[in-house]
Formats: C-alpha cells, structure tokens, sequence
C-alpha cells in the first residue's frame, strides 16, 4: 500500500435524528484528528439532509436532494433516526431506504469487548455479516412496494426472499473477512422450519466455503446460536445469516459486549460504503451533551479501513486503526460515558479520543 495520498477524501456526513447531531459531530472531530495523525489527505466533507430537520425544510425525511449528492459519493456517515415519530406519511426508516437504493448488500457487525468496560461475555471477538437487501426484511426484498401486505382486514402476511446471487456475494464477504481473522465461519440459519429459503441459504454457504479451504466452517440453527452466545462468546469468530437473524443476533451481541453505545457498523457493497452505529437516536438525551459517541467512531474506523482497503491506500488503513486504537485506550484510562458507568460527557470523552489517536 501507498503510505499517502493527497487527494482529497470525500465523505457524506447526514446528521439525522436525535442524538444524531452530537455524535455525528464528534465523529467528524476524531475522523479529521486521525487522518492528520496518520498522513492522510483531509475530508473534503459534504453535509446533508436526513429526517425531522429535512422534513422541515423539504417535507421528506429522505429527501431527493440528499439522494442525488449521496449518488455523487462513495462514502458516507450516517447519523441515526427517530422515523417512528415522523408524521403518519412519511414512516420509511432512511437507513433502509439508503441501503436498497445503493445496494449496500453487506452489513458487517463487530462485537468486541473492551478492557476497562463491563462485558457479560468479557472474551468476545467477533463479527456478524449480515445480508442486507432481502431475507425476511418486507421494506427492502422486493423491486418495487413491500413484501408485507394485508389480503384483508384480519390477514396480514410477509414474503421473505432468498436469491442464490444474494447468498453468494454475503458468502463470499463473511469468508474472506474470516481468513483474515481466526479463519472460521459459521452460517447461522433455520433450515429445519424453513428448508426451502433457509435451506437454499445454508447450501450456497457451503458452496462458497470450497474457495475459502483455509477457512473452518460449520452452521448452526439461529435459536441455538442465540444461546450458544450468551454461554460462550468466544466460540465465535465470524457469523453469517440473512437480515432478520442479522439484525437481532448483532444486538444481542453487542449487548454482551457491553453496551449498544459500542456497537459498530459498517454498511457496503464493492463498491459504496456508510457507516452508521448500531444505536438508536435517543431523543430523551438530546442537546445534553450525555450521548455515548464511542458507536459512530469505531463506525467511522471501519469506514476508513474499507476505504483504505479499496484504494489501495495505507494512510486511511492507519487513520482507522489509530482511532480504535483511541477508543480502545480510553475506555482503558477508566473514560466513558454514563451509559458504561462513567462520568465522560459526549464531549469530553471525544476530546480524550482526539489526544489518543496521535499514539502509535
């Protein structure tokens, strides 16, 4: 890899909802503090529209505006959102909406314990790869409406999709992320109820395995995992599922690890990118300064690691390293915010990330 690159880095940043305003900010903070910590060309940052504040200005939370620069970009960052309390009309969840029109297939999700953090599963290490544009997620798994729909009043009924091509591409993610990790896989599923769609899932997992023989794999049934989990984190290395079992299994995870408020999470195809922290947007700690930023910077981090990784271009690789690496270190000097028992407010413990990021 090139160990600098002058030109510049273009990056979305969407505010959204909530605490959204907050962390969002001390992540652009931490990514601009690392990238001159590392060599790297600075962010030439384009800040867009997303929920309540669009809706004020545009009438839409997901505006076309804002859709039409994200098309302009490679890569984004992405704040949370409160669609629940969005008027009647305009209840899509953005985050949904951003990943089909850009086809973001692939969410990766780490769950990793921190010294210094309280964990229930203190030795976990691992990360869920999650398929992202069908399963059993009715918002996202047809070409045009929903796969949810109501035949009649007392009637209501969901499709879920599974696509040889879908199950492939998410393989294919989970095992070449694994060989660079402990080198196992499991493909978490539900085949012995749903052998058909779940059954199709496993297989095409297995057929990608044979290109991965460095690679251990094995599957499990999603419930079994669930409690394989809380008993015995460290077992796990990489997980691959469809969207549902994602998107619930990721959250029991990072629970275990400590707390959402670390949650990570990376959104992205071969050729796009967003970031965008597990966590929801917290209305009630809003404008107080409180909200746990920690999620949205490791976000970050894996953000500029896929970057760096794509570009050939080593300076992003360390921007990113470093940050966790600040993270890291100040959970460890006993920093963080009152969800993980600490005293750190939002700003404080970024201002303490910011210092730790020019270590090595």
């Amino acid at each position: 890899m090139r160990e600098r690159d002058t030109s510049p880095v273009r990056l979305g940043l969407i505010d959204g909802d909530g605490i959204g305003p907050e962390v969002v900010g001390a992540t652009r903070a931490v990514v601009d503090e690392a990238l001159a910590a590392a060599g790297a060309a600075a962010v030439e940052w384009v800040p867009l529209l997303m929920g309540h504040r669009a809706i004020e200005e545009f009438g839409d939370p997901l505006p076309e505006q804002t859709l039409a620069a994200l098309d302009e970009l490679d890569a984004w960052i992405l704040g949370p959102h409160d669609n629940a309390s969005y008027p009647a009309e305009h209840r899509i969840a953005p985050g949904g909406a951003i990943r089909k029109r850009f086809g973001l297939y692939a969410n990766l999700r780490p769950a990793r314990a921190f010294a210094g953090i309280k964990a229930s599963a203190p030795d976990i290490d691992l990360v869920i790869v999650r398929e992202n544009s069908e399963g059993f997620y009715a918002d996202r798994n047809m070409f045009a409406g929903s796969g949810e729909f109501r035949p009649t009043a007392d009637i209501a009924m969901a499709v879920g999709v599974i696509t040889r091509q879908a199950c492939e591409r998410i393989a294919h993610e989970a095992f070449r992320l694994a060989a660079a990790r402990r080198k196992r896989v499991t493909i978490v599923h539900k085949a012995n109820v749903l052998p058909m769609t779940m059954g199709l899932f496993r297989d095409v997992c297995y057929d990608v395995a044979h290109a991965y023989p460095g690679v251990e794999v094995d599957d499990e049934h999603v419930d079994a995992t669930a409690a394989h989990l809380v008993r015995a984190a460290r077992d796990y290395d990489v997980l691959v599922t469809e969207n549902l079992f994602g998107d619930i299994l990721s959250d029991l995870a990072g629970e275990l690890s400590g707390s959402l408020g670390m949650a990570a999470s990376l959104n992205c195809s071969a050729t796009r990118a967003m970031a965008q922290a597990v966590h929801g947007a917290a209305p009630t700690l809003a404008g107080h300064n409180r909200a746990n930023p920690a999620a949205l910077q490791l976000s970050a981090a894996m953000l500029l690691h896929w970057l760096g990784i794509r570009d050939n271009n080593r300076a992003l690789v360390s921007a990113g390293e470093r940050i966790e690496r600040a993270v890291a270190a100040t959970f460890i000097a006993g920093i963080a915010t009152a969800d993980l028992g600490g005293l750190a407010s939002t700003s404080e413990f970024t201002e303490q990330v910011r210092a730790r990021v020019h270590r090595r």
